[in-house]
């Protein structure tokens, strides 16, 4: 299918069209909430969801009802700054590649849109945001948090240089799997190690899908991705990926000592994953993306069992 790409009124080709950003966003705000991507929750959510799945986990394991209202509170906030401070970080180390890119190259900072210099002060407010959030927690999720910054630092340069550059965005996407237990916990165990890998394999998963729209233009620029490294053999790479993050979620729920719902939740969700691989097309750009944002149904799904879980033992 032959993708359109729009750059009338300053819009990004890939974003959602008729979005709050293009409607009633002030003029002035539109190109950096392009840069943020507030117009495309996925990211956010992505992020998100390692942190409330281990938010919720920490909660079926110290006996408590619910997870932590506040926590998953901040959580949220911070997953939407320090997304929208990645895109900017990512925009600004990729702005020539994003350049010979159809589908990128309208985004604000190779289009002209937004300059380096103020990408770079947006990102700085942006850091500010996610700080503030995480001096909120206790002293070692704090330091944890500072760990953090290594994968994200490192994430944007990897398509350059090996074939699992999906690799390095789970080691960051995938971090709040640590960081909702900390939180509640003050220190980490087994139950969140066991996520955070989980965690990493599912990321490779949804973005190698997400990958396959621009394999064709990444080829032309040399940009590497498991995409172009599992090419037709996509499929069973996603049965493994998949296969091996629902195999860890299972035994991190088991090391929480959750029930039956959390591990029914997580069935629900593996189902989920195999229509995925079911439905992919992979020379169907239009549908990787729609596969690759629905993941978020995925997340809900796997967190509304932990918590339904955590909710049930407590009565109980």
């Amino acid at each position: 299918m032959t993708r359109q790409y729009d750059t009338f009124g300053g819009r990004v080709a890939d974003a959602v069209k008729g979005h709050w950003v293009d409607t009633h966003a002030p003029e002035w705000l539109r190109p950096y909430a392009r840069l943020a991507r507030w117009e495309r929750p996925i990211g956010w959510w992505l992020l998100l969801w390692p942190c409330w799945w281990s938010a919720a986990l920490a909660a079926i394991a110290s006996g408590s009802a619910i997870p932590n209202p506040w926590h998953l509170a901040l959580f949220m906030i911070g997953a939407i700054a320090m997304r929208g401070a990645g895109c900017t970080y990512n925009d600004l180390v990729d702005q020539d590649i994003d350049a010979k890119v159809a589908r990128t190259r309208s985004r604000p900072i190779p289009s002209g849109q937004v300059t380096p210099f103020m990408a770079k002060v947006f990102l700085v407010a942006q850091a500010l945001v996610g700080l503030a959030v995480l001096l909120s927690f206790n002293r070692f999720s704090i330091i944890l948090g500072f760990a953090s910054l290594l994968p994200v630092a490192i994430y944007p340069f990897m398509k350059r240089v090996t074939n699992w550059p999906q690799l390095f965005l789970g080691f960051a996407f995938s971090w709040g799997a640590l960081m909702g237990w900390a939180a509640t916990f003050g220190s980490l165990g087994l139950a969140p190690v066991l996520l955070y890998v989980g965690g990493i394999l599912w990321t490779i998963g949804y973005d190698t899908i997400y990958a396959h729209q621009d394999k064709e233009d990444d080829a032309l620029v040399g940009v590497r991705s498991t995409a172009r490294l599992f090419g037709e053999r996509t499929k069973p790479a996603l049965v493994l990926l998949y296969g091996g993050a629902t195999l860890l979620f299972t035994l991190a729920a088991a090391a929480a000592d959750a029930g039956p719902l959390a591990f029914a939740g997580l069935a629900l969700g593996a189902l989920h994953l195999a229509y995925q691989v079911v439905r992919l097309d992979i020379d169907d750009a239009d549908q990787c993306l729609a596969l690759f944002r629905s993941n978020t149904r995925y997340g809900w799904i796997v967190f509304a069992g932990f918590v339904l879980d955590a909710m049930v033992a407590r009565l109980l």
